[in-house]
């Protein structure tokens, strides 16, 4: 994580939000907080978040960039500081888009940050479909297959290395249903970022990718229901070993004990008379 340069285009609660899951994640990883919030840059419809900008919100203020960071830059127009500006000079190893706004992940900017990057992380979490950032199609091309796609909205198999192959939509009932049941079951008494990040890398541990870099980054839906074990279980340890838990004694066998609470779809079977 600690050599990530990140570009998040939407400077919102979303995108800051996204940054500071991905700041934490990054200082577990040996990094500074100051190191980890200066490999972010942060777009907005005003261009770079800089200390300088009028009006920051609280959130962004951690990840707006120094102004002396541009000194050397090259700039398109000298009044602004473009996303094709940022991606020119910074060499985002990801780009996360959550601005609503289709189509702005241009063929210029994602050949510029696939020339420095050897496989370029690329996520369009933007929805509906015609809010997309980029369409998955395109990136595999400008990319000359080499990119890792996640997108917030669903789209059709697409084409690489000859064969089709899904695209990893980044939903949340990836995350969700897991996280519910950790902290139902488990009584916990607040939910906390920390049961986030556990979640995150339950869901990591899930990924096919780890295996096979050129496979999917999610595992398929068909699976959901082990992958949300593996997530519950992850909250619930996090839960106990914290303390944030109202139950009076924890239970020996976490795994065992969450199973016991997962409703179980069994259909009885239906004959014609």
């Amino acid at each position: 994580m600690h050599d990530q340069r990140i570009v998040v285009v939407g400077g919102g609660s979303a995108g800051c939000g996204i940054s500071r899951l991905i700041q934490q994640a990054m200082v577990e990883d040996g990094l500074s907080e100051l190191d980890a919030r200066r490999r972010f840059y942060i777009v907005d419809r005003f261009g770079l978040l800089l200390e300088s900008s009028q009006g920051l919100y609280p959130f962004q203020k951690p990840f707006a960039q120094p102004d002396s960071v541009m000194s050397a830059w090259q700039r398109s127009n000298p009044n602004e500081i473009s996303l094709e500006d940022v991606v020119k000079n910074v060499h985002p190893t990801l780009l996360i888009g959550v601005s609503g706004q289709g189509g702005i992940f241009t063929e210029n900017i994602i050949r510029e940050m696939a020339k420095h990057v050897a496989r370029p992380i690329i996520f369009p979490l933007s929805n509906p479909t015609s809010r997309s950032e980029a369409v998955p199609s395109d990136l595999i091309k400008w990319t000359n297959e080499q990119a890792i796609i996640g997108t917030g909205s669903p789209f059709g198999e697409i084409q690489k290395g000859g064969k089709l192959f899904r695209v990893d939509q980044t939903n949340n009932c990836y995350i969700f249903p897991g996280m519910g049941l950790g902290l139902i079951v488990i009584k916990a008494k607040i939910v906390t970022d920390k049961m986030f990040m556990v979640a995150a890398k339950a869901l990591a541990d899930c990924s096919p990718a780890r295996l096979n870099p050129n496979a999917n980054l999610l595992p398929p839906l068909a699976t959901i229901r082990d992958v949300s074990l593996q997530v519950a279980i992850a909250v619930a340890k996090e839960a106990i070993a914290t303390g944030n838990t109202y139950l009076a004694a924890s239970p020996d066998h976490i795994e065992d004990y969450l199973q016991k609470y997962m409703w179980q779809p069994y259909y009885l079977p239906y004959k014609k008379e």
